[in-house]
């Protein structure tokens, strides 16, 4: 007799404290040993007025891409959203928002820089932190990056500075929308297939 198996749904909270980047660090790294417990749902809580800090939102985005390939990501926004929180939320497989909830990023704070020296090495280019009298802060350029992963969903240009509403991410697919969440699985699986055994 064939027994059935049950699902294991994990169930995860970022509460948004406004000024407290530890508490960041420590439920990302609590995540992480969630994600070891392989389950089959993780579905990530955002409720809060606060941000999670670029540089942390960063760090969540590698601990959820390095998910095991069987675990779907729901990320249910109870709140309105804003910066880090904005990219953390996008990369649910299935994505819900409260009705009147909103998204804001602001726009990126290097784009009205001044070139800074870059250095290409083999992956992408990025602006270098020179000293501390500089005016570029690396907290920026973790910023541009979030935002720059944002663009993969939203134009980023485009919105950053508005408040995105949710009728405006149903017209881009990001909600209530499963067949475009599945065509765009497809299209961006989140680690290759291995191949069959023959």
């Amino acid at each position: 007799m064939k027994t059935r198996q049950r699902k294991q749904i994990a169930d995860f909270r970022f509460k948004l404290p406004a000024y407290d980047d530890l508490y960041y660090v420590k439920r990302a790294l609590k995540l992480e040993a969630a994600l070891k417990n392989k389950p089959n749902v993780l579905q990530i809580e955002l409720i809060g007025g606060g941000e999670i800090p670029a540089d942390t939102a960063l760090l969540i985005r590698s601990i959820l891409m390095g998910r095991p390939s069987g675990t779907e990501l729901v990320t249910n926004a109870r709140t309105s959203l804003q910066g880090g929180s904005v990219l953390v939320w996008l990369l649910g497989d299935r994505r819900i928002i409260r009705d009147d909830a909103r998204l804001f990023f602001k726009r990126n704070p290097l784009a009205d820089e001044n070139p800074v020296e870059v250095y290409a090495g083999l992956g992408e280019a990025e602006s270098k932190y020179k000293d501390s009298y500089t005016s570029i802060d690396p907290e920026d350029a973790d910023y541009a990056r979030v935002l720059k992963l944002i663009d993969e969903y939203l134009p980023a240009r485009q919105f950053a500075g508005r408040i995105v509403s949710v009728n405006m991410l149903r017209e881009f697919g990001l909600v209530d929308n499963q067949p475009v969440n599945a065509l765009r699985a497809a299209a961006f699986p989140k680690s290759s297939p291995v191949p069959a055994a023959a």
